[in-house]
Parts: structure tokens; sequence; C-alpha cells
């Protein structure tokens, strides 16, 4: 089986619109994730960007099933002696509204050079408005 290479020039890049109000953090995640790596696409490769650009509306009404509002905990740790913190989702979305939702989407994305390229192509924005009306996104159904 040969190795398929795209070139970048033939690439068709379009801009997706992924309304998250009401809808469960993880499958708007999901979808998001697999439009940016391209796995919509029918000339998929793994190794190549050939995704396309997803805007995110309303991530901080997205949904969480069972009591994971109350429960669901982000960790980080600045790497001094007593310095682990943790944080539960509500007070997350208090203090970044759309952290949760970038996280989930970019623990779906490989490791390495292409995921931090990959994360670039997203915007997420905790209420309706965006500012990429001019790119034409089409809007996503989930």
């Amino acid at each position: 089986m040969k190795t398929i290479f795209v070139k970048p020039l033939t690439i068709q890049k379009k801009w997706y619109l992924i309304d998250a109000e009401g809808k469960e953090l993880g499958k708007v995640a999901v979808a998001a994730a697999r439009i940016l790596r391209g796995k919509n696409k029918p000339e998929y490769v793994p190794h190549q960007d050939m995704g396309d650009f997803v805007i995110i509306i309303n991530a901080e009404k997205a949904a969480l099933t069972g009591n994971k509002y109350e429960d669901k905990m982000y960790y980080r740790h600045s790497n001094y002696p007593g310095g682990f913190r943790e944080t539960n989702y509500a007070d997350m979305i208090k203090r970044n509204p759309v952290f949760p939702m970038e996280h989930a989407v970019k623990g779906m994305l490989p490791r390495g050079p292409l995921g931090r390229k990959l994360f670039t192509n997203m915007r997420v924005y905790a209420g309706a408005k965006h500012q990429q009306m001019a790119q034409q996104p089409i809007q996503v159904e989930i």
C-alpha cells in the first residue's frame, strides 16, 4: 500500500460552526476534534494537517451528565512544593468559561507538533457572538 501525500496547496480548508448550547461537552469535543484532524474528508492522512477550522460558540452552556457539574475536577501543579491545585467544573466555568471545552478538545488531538498546530485552528467563544462571520462558517449539527 502506498503512502498518500497531499500537497498543501491542494487542500481546501473550510470553516465549521458548532453550537454547544445544551449539547454534551464530550460529544461537542469529539465532533470538533474529528473536523480538526480532517477525518471527515476522503483524503485523510494521519501525518498531515488535513483538517478544517472550527468555531465553537456557547461553550459555557455545554451540558454535563450526572453530578459532573460539581464533581469533575481540573488539576494543575506549579512545580513548587505544595503547588498542587484543583478546581471543580463549576468554579472553572466562572473563572474561565472556555477552558473546559478547549481542554476536552486538546486531549483528543495528537501530542506533538501536529497536535499543537491543529489546536490553533479552533476558536472557542463563551457566548453566541463570534468574529469569524466573514469566513461564512458551515453549521454542524450534533
